[in-house]
């Protein structure tokens, strides 16, 4: 049976994530103080202790959920287990692309918390914003998108993550006026997020072509295990088109049900999120029913998953 392992974005985190872990497998700690020499700060203690207020920041946050995810993924493969093809939602697909032998772990560290911060720098907090759609179909939610974009401002779908939820992103006011637009056609919700900036819209262009020159300066290699990109939902293995598919990325939208559907496609049949949190799971279960779901981000849902891949080797 063929494995996927799946790997969370922004969001996930939480004060405290991977701490059993962490005491449990000298593995867990090294990739920890890897994290810390490489950024000049202890993540390891914005994780484990906080404050919350410190870890939402999205330069902080990015590293530490690379960190945290990729920690988990080397257990699994201490423990023998790797995956058939790889995938990670928005951050998710640099720890995705670490597992893949594509990026250096440290690099990926030093490069993410760069782009969380050329990501808040491209819109001062306040002036962008996302929302999320519910129980709208994709066609309707982009008809809108381009009404409102064409009238009150930028606005764009830039998140399509499973069947009945959509993200929009853009300038706040558009966003807002997006959101009661959707609900007066028949969303069942359109909650506006508490993010700090709109993460995969075209206003995060200049973080992009910052984003650009940090990957000029690092090693980038052909993938060992295949990779699936969000901004097509297409298998990568190559290191040059994986390199310009994650500059693209900054500020296109994932299409993340599209890369689930391609997993599917390529033969998986059970997905592993690797990480924190259970969001990629819950997608998951909407997108396919038929998937066997597991997921890895302490002790007790290690050891389950540990059993679950012993049966589906």
């Amino acid at each position: 049976m063929k494995t996927a392992f799946v790997f969370p974005g922004q969001g996930s985190q939480k004060v405290g994530m991977l701490q059993d872990l962490y005491n449990t497998y000298p593995i867990v700690k090294q990739r920890f103080e890897e994290a810390d020499e490489a950024l000049g700060y202890s993540i390891t203690k914005l994780c484990f202790e906080g404050p919350d207020t410190e870890l939402v920041k999205t330069a902080n946050t990015q590293p530490a959920i690379l960190t945290a995810s990729v920690a988990c993924y080397e257990v699994l493969k201490e423990k023998g287990f790797t995956p058939d093809i790889v995938g990670g939602h928005s951050l998710g697909e640099y720890s995705a692309l670490v597992a893949a032998g594509v990026l250096n772990f440290k690099d990926a560290v030093s490069v993410v918390h760069k782009r969380g911060e050329y990501m808040q720098e491209a819109v001062p907090i306040g002036e962008g914003a996302m929302a999320a759609i519910l129980a709208l179909p994709r066609e309707q939610v982009v008809e809108i998108c381009a009404k409102i974009d064409a009238t009150v401002g930028s606005v764009q779908a830039v998140n399509f993550n499973c069947p009945g939820q959509i993200v929009i992103a853009g300038a706040k006011a558009a966003v807002e006026a997006t959101a009661e637009e959707m609900k007066a056609a028949g969303a069942k919700r359109a909650v506006m997020l508490p993010v700090s900036a709109p993460f995969h819209s075209r206003l995060m262009e200049p973080a992009a072509l910052r984003l650009k020159e940090e990957l000029d300066k690092i090693e980038v290699r052909n993938a060992q295990i295949p990779v699936v990109a969000n901004v097509t939902g297409n298998i990568l293995t190559d290191a040059e088109e994986i390199k310009k598919s994650l500059v693209i990325q900054a500020a296109n939208p994932v299409l993340w049900e599209d890369c689930v559907a391609e997993m599917v496609n390529f033969g998986v049949e059970a997905f592993v999120e690797v990480g924190p949190g259970k969001v990629l799971t819950g997608f998951t279960k909407k997108i396919n029913k038929e998937m066997q779901l597991a997921n890895v981000e302490d002790v007790e849902s290690l050891e389950k998953t540990l059993e679950f891949l012993k049966g589906v080797r």
